[in-house]
């Protein structure tokens, strides 16, 4: 057969196969690294052995990343002082107040102030780290006990001018050299006050055998690393040359905020934005926050009873009572996660999701465009009623001139401003008129109708300002916020806790179904509320509590179930109780440079009777905050039980008497001052005094049972028979039909007409 002149001749042919047999084994030997490449991940514990690596070893791959951190409030948190970092004028300054003078100056090249010391004399001290950048900056200084302190004077950086940074209770009052809110005292103690969220991977570290500190960190400032946990096993995987993130592992982070729900991302910001206490040391961005820390509620003189901010509690709490935070909302859709700046300016920013046309016009916000009001209270946009963070956002200020943005987002109720005393947004700007002109405005314009998401919080505010007071007519209300489940998580969570204030069923059965509630909230809340359960009851429902997936749940277990350690016949019970009061014990040492850490231990002690202890943890409480008071009252009783000096026992009465008389004066009106006051006055035997107190407490509280009950037992002891019959009428008036005010009128009239006879 002849070939054809067209067909290939076979050398031809074999060449032009050749790129298609190299092309297939190249892909084939690709395929085949790309599998062994997918093989080779990391064992599965390998994050738990996870180091923090610092930034540098981020910044590589994460430029823009950096740049737009470089000089954010979280990288300049804390700096070494020098000429870079130091905004405040040191060229022989002097800031007066109060009588007191500080002077800032360099000397050698390093800056100093000097200023008036824990002896009462002045000293010059040298500056080793700033804190912060804006609007003030703060300078700190090492004492050589490993104490570092915030110095007395701030400054001031818009005004670009000294000022001192004054308690809120006492602002226009001199602070001497021993008193506990001196710049050398406990309340400007960096180690234990601001550390563990202005730099990354902080350690305490304090000793009580020493009273010192060995304070340390990974890096000075909020680094990477902060937010996104230890980074050795992601620079590990990205330094290895792979095709493929680690399969065991993904991008190698403790905490991979990419895409993430907004519970994850606010809970990473949480520990830091929020008014919490911590329960277990060596928190890393990843973990579960409540494993760490214990959240503050809506606590009176933290927030108002609408839930707006009254207190320094930072973010978190008034963020998760929004609309904002139940529609999904995140911290990150309105500020960059790394400059830590708002997206946009103004009304931009709310317009991202809510309708320009419906929002931001007249019809809704009812100011025209003007100038700025004078006197306004509110922030930066102050007198501007355009701008929706004017109604929305009320603003508090705090340390002087720092001014913070509520973030619960609610709507202006001035009506309940009128009728109850809490703040309002319109009352901000508008300080030359009521609360009640306010909500005549707000009827005009929309009738006596309230936006439906509002009924909820009316119930709310009713609620928690009624039980704070102790007016019967809370419980109904508290038991309704409880109810509502579509209430925000820590209003509710709030509601139950109160409810422990009052003893009827349906409050004792709302804390006993909280304990199975999917909202940790609540359950910390029902552990905290539990008091009123009897043995059983208690050790059936909270022994489950003992297991709970949040740390936070199962510490408040094991503290209500301490009393029953070694009174049952299980052993499992026994086992598990015996593993969570060691962790509570545990998670107390890292408190034990602040009076609560004793305190605490002192009560676990006492209870699980190793008095001896106990009285220890309480003189260390005395010692660390003398000038506190409430810290000797455990003491006393523990002494008293236990037959120690009685010249000791009174010593410490009559300083607590003395420091409740101080107290009085800085919280006037308040009836428990005055009602502990008498308790300890009478201990004392200064019965004439002690009927006073009662009599002003109860005066102060008059829906207070307790104040009442007080009254009529010492007017009792007085024969002050009239009081008394006065007083137990204001105690029918708040239990009507009980058996115990029956049981004692009828005592009194007994010892009446036992008299008349005589």
């Amino acid at each position: 057969m002849t070939q054809s002149p067209t067909d290939p001749q076979p050398e031809t042919a074999s060449k032009s196969r050749l790129p298609l047999v190299l092309l297939a084994v190249s892909l084939l030997a690709f395929f085949a690294w790309a599998a062994w490449d997918w093989q080779q991940a990391l064992p599965p514990e390998a994050m738990k052995s996870a180091t923090f690596v610092g930034r540098e070893s981020c910044v590589k791959c994460h430029q823009q990343q950096a740049s737009l951190f470089h000089g954010s409030h979280h990288d300049r948190a804390m700096e070494l002082a020098n000429e870079e970092t130091i905004l405040g004028d040191f060229d022989d300054a002097e800031f007066t107040r109060l009588g007191v003078t500080t002077k800032m100056f360099r000397r050698d090249g390093k800056y100093y102030m000097n200023a008036e010391g824990p002896d009462g004399e002045f000293h010059d001290y040298h500056i080793e780290w700033t804190f912060g950048i804006e609007p003030l900056q703060q300078y700190m200084t090492e004492f050589p006990d490993g104490r570092v302190q915030v110095l007395p004077a701030s400054w001031d950086v818009v005004n670009k001018e000294w000022f001192a940074v004054t308690p809120p209770d006492v602002p226009d009052s001199r602070i001497e050299h021993d008193d506990p809110l001196h710049w050398t005292g406990l309340a400007q103690n960096w180690n234990t006050m601001c550390a563990d969220c202005h730099s990354t991977n902080l350690h305490k570290n304090y000793d009580l055998a020493t009273d010192t500190y060995h304070t340390d960190y990974s890096e000075i400032d909020v680094s990477c690393e902060a937010c996104h946990g230890p980074g050795s096993v992601h620079v590990e995987i990205a330094e290895s040359g792979g095709l493929f993130w680690d399969r065991n592992h993904g991008f190698g982070l403790a905490n991979e905020l990419k895409n993430v729900s907004n519970t994850k991302q606010i809970e990473t910001c949480a520990p830091c934005h929020s008014r919490r206490a911590a329960i277990h040391p060596n928190y890393h961005a990843g973990e579960q926050w409540l494993d760490h820390y214990q959240p503050s509620l809506l606590d009176a003189g933290l927030y108002h009873a609408n839930g707006q901010i009254q207190d320094e509690v930072y973010v978190y709490g008034s963020f998760v009572q929004s609309r904002m935070y139940h529609e999904k909302v995140r911290c990150t859709d309105c500020h960059d996660p790394h400059s830590l700046k708002l997206k946009f300016p103004g009304n931009q920013l709310c317009t991202q999701c809510h309708t320009p046309g419906k929002y931001d016009t007249l019809s809704h916000h009812r100011h025209p465009e003007g100038p700025a009001t004078e006197g306004a209270t509110n922030g930066a946009t102050r007198g501007d009623g355009t701008q929706c963070i004017s109604c929305h956002m009320p603003v508090r200020t705090y340390m002087n001139i720092d001014d913070r943005h509520d973030h619960s987002f609610s709507i202006p109720r001035p009506d309940l401003s009128a009728e109850l005393g809490t703040p309002n947004t319109c009352n901000d700007c508008h300080t030359e008129e009521d609360a009640a002109w306010a909500a005549d405005w707000v009827r005009k314009w929309h009738g006596e109708k309230r936006p439906p998401q509002t009924a909820g919080n009316e119930v709310a505010t009713r609620a928690i300002h009624a039980a704070r007071q102790l007016k019967p007519a809370g419980e109904p209300l508290l038991v309704e916020t409880v109810d509502a489940s579509l209430m925000p998580g820590i209003v509710r969570a709030t509601a139950l806790q109160l409810l422990a204030s009052y003893p009827g069923k349906e409050s004792l059965d709302l804390r006993q179904e909280a304990l199975k509630d999917s909202d940790p909230l609540m359950r910390i809340a029902a552990t905290r509320s539990a008091d009123a359960l009897s043995q059983s009851t208690m050790i059936d429902l909270m022994r489950r509590q003992l297991d709970d997936p949040v740390e936070a749940v199962r510490i408040g277990a094991a503290n209500r179930l301490v009393d029953f350690l070694g009174k049952t016949d299980d052993a499992k019970f026994e086992a598990t109780l015996t593993r969570a009061i060691k962790d509570f014990r545990e998670s107390q040492q890292y408190n034990l440079d602040r009076v609560e850490g004793h305190l605490s231990l002192g009560q676990l002690e006492a209870r699980l009777g190793n008095t001896k202890k106990a009285i220890q943890h309480l003189r260390d409480a005395v010692r660390i905050a003398s000038y506190r008071s409430g810290t000797r009252d455990m003491l006393i009783q523990l002494l008293v039980a236990d037959g120690g000096d009685e010249a000791e026992i009174r010593e410490l009465r009559e300083k607590e008497a003395e420091l409740l008389l101080r107290d009085q004066g800085l919280l006037p009106g308040v009836d428990h001052t005055h009602y502990r006051r008498a308790m300890l006055l009478y201990q004392l035997q200064r019965v004439e005094e002690a009927s006073e107190e009662f009599a002003k407490a109860a005066q102060l509280g008059p829906d207070n049972y307790q104040n009442w009950l007080a009254l009529t037992l010492i007017c009792q002891k007085q024969q002050r028979w009239k009081q008394a019959l006065e007083a137990l009428k204001q105690m029918q008036r708040l239990r009507p039909g009980s058996p115990d005010v029956q049981n004692l009128y009828r005592e009194i009239r007994q010892q009446i007409e036992s008299e008349e006879k005589e």
